[in-house]
């Protein structure tokens, strides 16, 4: 069970080094309107494991990241709006960062970063040059690098939000993005995560992509 009272220690702690010496308003409203959304009941997933688990993996990677705390604060918010039936979740999330951040204290051009790091979560496919999309993109993709259990786990779950599509569908859907992943040249563009995870990444892929092919 997430700790609620620690992830709202986190957000406070990023958005305060995010907004810089200006005073901003109560951290306390922003993290708990980002609570409530990722406990969202349709959400099976992309729920406040996941939120904990991509948070910390942006501590382990940080030191590759250019400004650590802007990608924490896009870290919160890159599935902050999920509905599983919908194109753009991404979009609508990173839309919602654009809105709130500004309120609560942020600068323009570490907002608009924070936006355009949530809306690479749609591809995952940073530039050479993008440390921080780097970071993020491998926070957000390290759990296909999980044990066994873990990751038999994860993809139940993703069957689980899905629910609503055909078993066929779903099969199809899913070996096509399976196939996407395997065709990147590297699944993991920090260091750490190209020497860690990729391998097992492709293990898990293919061996996903076996049985839904079968």
């Amino acid at each position: 069970m997430a700790d609620l009272d620690a992830l709202r220690t986190r957000f406070s702690h990023a958005l305060d080094r995010t907004r810089g010496p200006v005073d901003g308003p109560d951290p306390a409203p922003y993290a708990d309107d980002l609570l409530a959304r990722w406990q969202e009941p349709q959400r099976r997933y992309h729920t406040l494991t996941h939120l904990t688990e991509v948070l910390d993996r942006v501590d382990v990677l940080a030191a590759h990241a250019a400004d650590p705390d802007v990608v924490r604060l896009a870290a919160w918010f890159h599935d902050a709006v999920y509905l599983p039936d919908r194109s753009e979740n991404e979009e609508r999330s990173a839309r919602l960062a654009e809105r709130a951040l500004p309120e609560a204290g942020v600068p323009a051009r570490r907002t608009a970063e924070v936006a355009r790091l949530v809306r690479l979560t749609v591809t995952h496919d940073p530039a050479d040059d993008d440390p921080d999309g780097e970071v993020l993109c491998d926070a957000d993709l390290a759990v296909l690098a999980a044990p066994p259990a873990a990751y038999a786990a994860y993809t139940a779950a993703v069957r689980e939000e899905y629910h609503f599509v055909p078993n066929d569908a779903f099969r199809a859907g899913r070996a096509d993005i399976l196939r996407q992943l395997l065709s990147l040249p590297r699944l993991f563009r920090t260091p750490y995560g190209s020497e860690r995870w990729e391998a097992t990444a492709r293990y898990n892929l293919r061996g996903e992509l076996d049985l839904l092919t079968s």
